[in-house]
């Protein structure tokens, strides 16, 4: 289970590095916009890009996130209770979360497959929108087995 829950990891670190260079190409194309512009050139469809990275950016640290238990939580209740109830709760909820980013993954890929065939673009410099589509349902995709890892952690005693 280490090597499953390890190559999860790498995974999502992997995403990580992905999104870190998202946010290094919005900060560098942000800067070069602003100051082309004191210039009057400024650079075509930039905020269609920085749009469509900001997303990227945000997609593709959900799972981390989640794995670190970075986001905001609010257990004082959980704390008060015994530590089976605890796990039994956390391990329900999680469930939930499953099924229902399985779910906005699976329809993320079939907008993806729509727009894909529809050869939908974006409006400025006409950017095609399904790989960005399918990127963003493979982070909920992913996001579901970081929470199932949750679950094996939590069955096995490393709730972490």
């Amino acid at each position: 289970m280490k090597t499953f829950l390890g190559g999860i990891l790498k995974i999502n670190q992997f995403m990580q590095a992905v999104a870190a260079l998202f946010l290094t190409f919005i900060i560098f194309l942000t800067t070069a916009d602003v100051v082309l512009r004191i210039f009057g050139y400024p650079v075509p469809g930039a905020v269609e890009i920085i749009a469509i990275c900001g997303g990227v950016v945000v997609g593709f640290t959900i799972p981390i996130t989640s794995w670190m238990k970075g986001h905001i939580a609010v257990d004082f209740v959980l704390n008060a209770l015994p530590e089976k109830a605890k796990n039994t709760i956390e391990v329900v909820t999680r469930c939930v979360a499953i099924g229902l980013f399985l779910m906005i993954g699976w329809n993320s890929v079939k907008i993806g497959q729509e727009f894909f065939q529809g050869k939908e673009v974006s409006g400025t410099i006409e950017l095609p929108l399904y790989p960005i589509t399918f990127a963003l349902a493979g982070c909920f995709f992913m996001l579901s087995l970081v929470l199932f890892c949750d679950i094996l952690k939590i069955v096995g005693g490393s709730n972490e």
